[in-house]
């Protein structure tokens, strides 16, 4: 299985980057074939340009790369802290200018949406530091409903898991240990070896 892994996280060493690359290190180990980007490690640019918003528009290189990368996967693990109850803005600069029409979707002639990504299966990691409780208490779960309906399921990945780790300010190493075994069973329920 092709894998695509994306992380954004601004520093390296985070606890993100420990869960990137146990979820790439764990892929491998089960025969999968994996494609890693760091969007702040290799400064991707979230910017859209606006004449790069209709189907068929022609777009830089290296954007055309993620896009083939995305079509040529069947899975992905997407990895990012939790900023305001959203990615940071350059993993949603990444979606807007990677998940775009005719690659990730499109609309029939009568309006109806052409799932590109349907029967691929994706995994997200997100970090807080929030308790999980006084985090859904205050603003339910909008990573949930963004990732799994309003991105994934809209392209028609329905294979889809969440998994959020915090607070992570608080957490102990021993914490931090466990998550990163949790990380690795997911990452092998989901992907299994072939």
């Amino acid at each position: 299985m092709k894998v695509l892994v994306v992380i954004g996280h601004q520093r390296p060493g985070s606890f993100c980057h420990a869960v990137a690359a146990t979820a790439c290190e764990t892929l491998r180990q089960l025969g999968h074939e994996v494609v890693f980007h760091d969007l702040y490690q290799e400064k991707f640019d979230p910017i859209l340009p606006h004449e790069q918003i209709p189907k068929g528009a022609v777009r830089p290189a290296e954007i055309e790369q993620h896009c083939r990368q995305l079509q040529a996967s069947e899975g992905l693990v997407i990895v990012h802290p939790n900023w305001w109850g959203m990615p940071p803005a350059i993993l949603k600069g990444w979606i807007d200018r990677v998940f775009c029409q005719g690659v990730a979707y499109e609309f029939s002639a009568d309006g109806q949406v052409i799932e590109h990504l349907a029967g691929k299966r994706a995994v997200v990691f997100t970090t807080s530091n929030t308790p999980p409780d006084l985090e859904m208490q205050l603003f339910g779960d909008p990573l949930e409903n963004l990732w799994k309906n309003c991105v994934l399921g809209f392209c028609g990945i329905k294979h889809f898991f969440r998994r959020n780790f915090g607070p992570i300010i608080t957490s102990t190493f021993e914490e931090r240990h466990a998550w990163l075994e949790e990380v690795r069973q997911i990452i092998e329920r989901h992907f299994p070896a072939k």
